[in-house]
């Protein structure tokens, strides 16, 4: 009976949260057979470095182009996985958007930082890779949060090592095959399926050079001590709580669509996901009638039909705290505007929700949600606004509604964020910094800053013969 047991419990598994059913399953990497793969890497990472820059990009938009003629399979496969509704069409788009912006910005990112030369001394500064980059993505946008450390870290010279998350078990093994196919070797690009033991153990031991975790703030912290005496670098994108604070000129309609559809998309289970809007009073009732329309057109349903806008939660348990949070709140006085639609069967299938007469004493406005719930509060200033904006232990983004681009300006200067959006929500741009502040995380992706953070400073200070 020991031994069955350690059989299963080696086996990883994706529950589709479709039909509770098992989707996917494979067996984890014993503690050795991950400690080659990262072996491979550190010894593979040398001769990848070395080729040329040009051919690193070329291989790694290759490696793009073959997940792009893979569309038609991975669509469904999401949806199987993690419950996306397959009218959304995948993520292709900004999976190449961002691998595309990070090749096109390589050469001048990556390029040497000229000091000085003179008759007697030549002084610049070079990015060099780190070695081994481990990236641990998650299962919410599984390819784009995974591409958006993958393509920067090969194409700066590093080797990757991808672990994914179970829920969305299959992504990894589908970007290694590509880029492999593409011509991106083996030993550069390699996908593993681990347990936490051997992951922790990985890290205390060494294994990689730089980290990049993207997932709960709980997991950062799991992270941050498996790496603790071991000075590997880290990226952490954890958690988030993002605030929308509508002004009193603010394009009500635009707002509204931009908004909801912030808290709503992906069934709420977006890293930048709006999850408390601030509305001027003036505006308050409105914007609330035009939300409660908004939200009510949704088709809650099984992801794989066309007509299916808001499909099931990727999975179970986390349909029960977002259930859990509204619950509360209701119990502490909130008002719920959305009836309990026919598909909501209790588990992954849930039925999104807007919240008034909520306060920051209530966990909805408070916690992570990554659910289709949002909480909306009227507010009478922008003091006011700052102050509850910033009444948060995270801060990835902050969206801003009004006309007024300095008023917005100085509004977000005060805003404890990462990201400040005016008149748009849940985007992002590859040309900006991906970051964070407080629980949030630390570090920063995509952009020139993100070749920073996957290369280190060397500096050379070369005094010339003379004589």
């Amino acid at each position: 009976m020991p031994a069955i047991k350690d059989a299963i419990m080696q086996m990883l598994k994706c529950i589709s949260p479709i039909d509770g059913t098992v989707y996917a399953e494979r067996p984890v990497l014993t503690l050795e057979a991950a400690q080659a793969v990262a072996a491979r890497a550190r010894a593979a990472q040398a001769a990848w470095a070395a080729r040329p820059l040009q051919e690193r990009i070329d291989l790694v938009m290759a490696g793009v182009a073959a997940i792009g003629a893979m569309n038609d399979e991975i669509v469904p496969e999401l949806a199987h996985m993690m419950g996306r509704p397959v009218r959304y069409g995948g993520e292709f788009r900004g999976f190449n958007e961002r691998a595309s912006h990070m090749a096109t910005i390589a050469e001048s990112a990556l390029a040497d930082i000229a000091v000085g030369e003179d008759a007697t001394f030549l002084r610049y500064i070079k990015r060099v890779p780190h070695g081994v980059v481990f990236v641990v993505a998650p299962w919410n946008y599984p390819y784009m949060t995974a591409i958006n450390t993958v393509a920067p870290a090969l194409i700066a010279g590093n080797t990757v090592v991808l672990k994914h998350a179970t829920q969305t078990l299959l992504v990894g093994e589908r970007m290694a095959r590509a880029f492999h196919a593409a011509g991106v070797p083996e030993d550069v690009f390699q996908n593993v399926f681990l347990d936490h033991d051997t992951t922790s153990a990985l890290i205390a031991g060494g294994a990689f050079n730089f980290i990049n975790f993207t997932g709960s703030v709980g997991g950062g912290r799991a992270m941050e001590r498996a790496a603790a005496g071991t000075f590997t670098g880290l990226g952490l994108e954890l958690g988030g709580k993002d605030p929308g604070y509508v002004m009193e000129d603010a394009d009500l309609d635009a707002a509204v669509e931009t908004l909801i559809d912030g808290a709503m998309f992906n069934s709420g289970q977006c890293c930048c996901g709006i999850e408390r809007i601030y509305v001027h009073q003036s505006l308050f009732d409105a914007f609330v009638e035009k939300s409660v329309a908004l939200v009510n057109s949704y088709k809650l349903g099984n992801p794989m039909n066309a007509e299916t806008t808001i499909g099931p939660m990727a999975n179970v348990r986390f349909a029960a705290e977002v259930r859990a949070q509204v619950a509360e709140a209701l119990e502490m006085g909130a008002k719920a505007h959305i009836a309990t639609m026919p598909e909501d069967d209790g588990a992954a299938y849930l039925t999104p929700q807007i919240l008034t007469n909520v306060s920051h004493k209530m966990r909805v406005m408070r916690d992570e949600s990554f659910g289709p719930v949002v909480g909306i509060m009227p507010v009478s200033s922008d003091e006011e606004a700052i102050a509850l904006m910033n009444d948060s232990e995270f801060g990835l983004t902050a969206s801003l509604w009004t006309a007024d681009v300095d008023r917005a300006q100085a509004v977000g200067d005060r805003i404890e964020t990462g990201t400040v959006f005016l008149n748009r929500a849940d985007y992002l741009d590859p040309g900006l910094c991906w970051t964070g502040c407080k629980n949030t995380g630390r570090g920063g992706g995509l952009s020139v800053i993100g070749y920073h953070n996957l290369t280190r400073p060397k500096s050379y200070h070369l005094k010339k013969v003379t004589k």
